[in-house]
């Protein structure tokens, strides 16, 4: 259901594998859902800008079945921002995030949907 994907500029080298870990337990924290279910993708090197600088930079989806709702993705926000500055050294203000609520009956898994 939940899924995290991060594309960044940045290289993440040996701390790719932690940050993937410690994204899915947030993102499975935060918004209530069980860690199984929960997907965490990085890209890394990926040529971009932000603010016309090709300072390292990220942008970030987030994907939802429900759960999104509140302050919820404020909080996502910042929790997120946290960890790709701690592991990537990118800075919170060179990070865009965007949430997507998703409908069930439009979000597959082992060849059905959850709705």
């Amino acid at each position: 259901m939940p899924l995290i994907s991060v594309k960044t500029s940045a290289e993440a080298g040996s701390s790719g594998a932690a940050l993937l870990q410690e994204l899915s337990a947030t993102l499975a924290e935060l918004l209530g859902k069980p860690e199984r279910y929960v997907m965490t993708l990085l890209e890394e090197g990926v040529p971009m800008t932000f603010s016309g600088s090709p300072e390292p930079a990220c942008y970030v989806e987030v994907k939802s079945i429900g759960a999104l709702d509140g302050e919820r993705p404020r909080q996502v926000s910042q929790a997120v921002c946290a960890l790709l500055e701690q592991h990537l050294g990118v800075p919170a203000d060179r990070i865009y995030i965007g949430f997507e609520d998703a409908p069930a009956r439009l979000w597959g898994w082992n060849g059905s949907t959850f709705g």
